[in-house]
C-alpha cells in the first residue's frame, strides 16, 4: 500500500503539500496540484480519513437525511448537496428515513458517531423531532434543514417560497374558469403544508371566492391512504369539486390512483394541478400540470450554508432561513373549464386570461 511519502517523492513536493491538496486546506498553485493528484492515481494512493480525523477533528464528510430517496424530488436534492460538498472537497453520506422518527433517530446518531462534519435533514412527518434535535444543537452539531420547515427550532433551513407557490397554481386553476377548488394535503403537522394551505385560502380570498373545510383534505404521505381519503370524498356530493391541487409528489399520486379507482378523467371530470415532477409523468395522458419546486438548488443551497457554518464563512447570529421560487409548468390537465350553456347546450369555455 502507497504511502503519503512515496506520493510527495514521485510528485517533487513536500509531504506537507501533499496533505494540503488531500484536504483543501490550504491553497496550492494549479501545476502542483496537478503533480499530487498524478501521483496519487498513479499509486493508487487511499488517504486514512479515519487517522486524520483523529489528528485534525475534521471528517470533510457531511451527513444528509430525507425520507424517501423513490421519490423523485429528493434524488434532485441529494444531487444538489452533493455538487456543493464536492465544489468544497466534502464528501456525503446519504439515507433514508422512511418517515419514521425513530429511523432519523437511528441516523442522527449514526452519523454523530463517525463525527460527520454537518447535517442536512429533511424531517421525517410522523412526530415533532423538537427535542430530539435540540439535544444535537446543544452538542454543537451543525444542521440546515431542507423543504420540511422544523417548528420552533433554531436552525438554519432552506425551502421553496411554499404559500406563493400554492397561490400560484390555485391562481391559475381560477384563471381557467374553476371555483371549486379541493386541496390535498400531507400532514399538517409539517409547516411546509400548513403555508401551502395558507396560499392556497389566500388565492382564493383574491379572488373573491369562498373558502369550504369540506374542500380542504389532509391526510399522510401515503398513496393508499390519500386514494381512500379522495374516493370518501368524491363520493360525498357537499365536497365534490370541479379541480383538485396537491401539495406534494406523494399527495399527487394518491389522487391519480383515486381518480383511476372511480373512472375519472382529468382535465374532463376535475381540472388538477400538482407540486412536484411525478416520477412517472411520460406516461400520464393527459399531462399534468405541475408546481415545480427548485430541489437541485435548495440541496445545493442548503449545503453551502452548512458548509459555510462549519469553515466560519457564514458568522451571522440567528438563523438564516431562504425562500427559493418554484414554477408552474401548465399542460393539459389544468386547461380552460367548459361548460354547456342551459339554452343551447352548446360547449363554451370559461375562464379569464391567465395572470403570471
Amino acid at each position: 500500500m502507497a504511502t503519503i511519502k512515496e506520493v510527495a517523492r514521485l510528485a517533487g513536493v513536500s509531504v506537507g503539500t501533499v496533505s494540503h491538496v488531500i484536504t483543501n486546506s490550504v491553497s496550492v498553485s494549479e501545476a502542483l496540484r496537478v503533480k499530487v493528484e498524478s501521483a496519487i492515481s498513479q499509486l493508487d494512493y487511499h488517504p486514512n480519513h479515519v487517522a486524520r480525523s483523529l489528528k485534525t477533528n475534521r471528517t470533510r464528510t457531511l451527513g444528509i437525511i430525507v425520507p424517501d430517496m423513490t421519490v423523485s424530488f429528493f434524488p434532485q436534492l441529494i444531487r444538489g448537496a452533493e455538487t456543493a460538498a464536492r465544489q468544497q472537497r466534502y464528501s456525503l453520506i446519504a439515507s433514508n428515513s422512511y418517515e419514521s422518527m425513530e429511523r432519523q433517530t437511528e441516523l442522527l446518531r449514526l452519523f454523530r458517531s463517525q463525527q460527520v462534519e454537518g447535517m442536512l435533514l429533511v424531517v421525517a412527518a410522523d412526530q415533532n423531532p423538537k427535542a430530539q434535535l435540540s439535544k444535537l444543537l446543544d452538542a454543537g452539531i451543525l444542521m440546515v434543514s431542507l423543504d420540511r420547515l422544523i417548528d420552533r427550532v433554531p436552525v438554519d433551513s432552506v425551502s421553496v417560497e411554499n404559500a406563493g407557490a400554492a397561490e400560484m397554481g390555485v391562481a391559475h386553476l381560477i384563471s381557467r374558469g374553476y371555483g371549486r377548488i379541493a386541496i390535498v394535503t400531507g400532514p399538517l403537522s409539517l409547516r411546509n403544508e400548513r403555508r401551502r394551505l395558507q396560499g392556497y385560502k389566500r388565492a382564493l380570498q383574491k379572488a373573491g371566492l369562498p373558502v369550504h373545510d369540506s374542500l380542504i383534505w389532509s391526510s399522510t404521505l401515503r398513496q393508499e391512504d390519500i386514494a381512500t381519503l379522495c374516493i370518501d370524498r368524491f363520493a360525498a356530493a357537499a365536497s365534490k369539486p370541479d379541480a383538485i391541487l396537491a401539495t406534494n409528489g406523494l399527495s399527487g399520486l394518491g389522487v391519480l390512483r383515486a381518480l383511476r379507482n372511480m373512472r375519472m378523467k382529468t382535465p374532463d371530470d376535475l381540472a388538477f394541478v400538482t407540486f412536484d415532477e411525478l416520477s412517472v409523468s411520460d406516461l400520464f395522458t393527459p399531462a399534468i400540470t405541475t408546481i415545480v419546486q427548485p430541489a437541485f438548488q435548495i440541496g445545493f443551497r442548503a449545503c453551502e450554508i452548512l458548509l459555510g457554518r462549519i469553515n466560519g464563512a457564514i458568522t451571522k447570529d440567528g438563523v438564516l432561513n431562504e425562500r427559493l421560487p418554484a414554477t408552474l409548468n401548465v399542460r393539459e390537465s389544468s386547461r380552460r373549464k367548459v361548460v354547456r350553456t342551459p339554452s343551447t347546450g352548446n360547449i363554451k369555455a370559461h375562464g379569464m386570461p391567465t395572470r403570471f
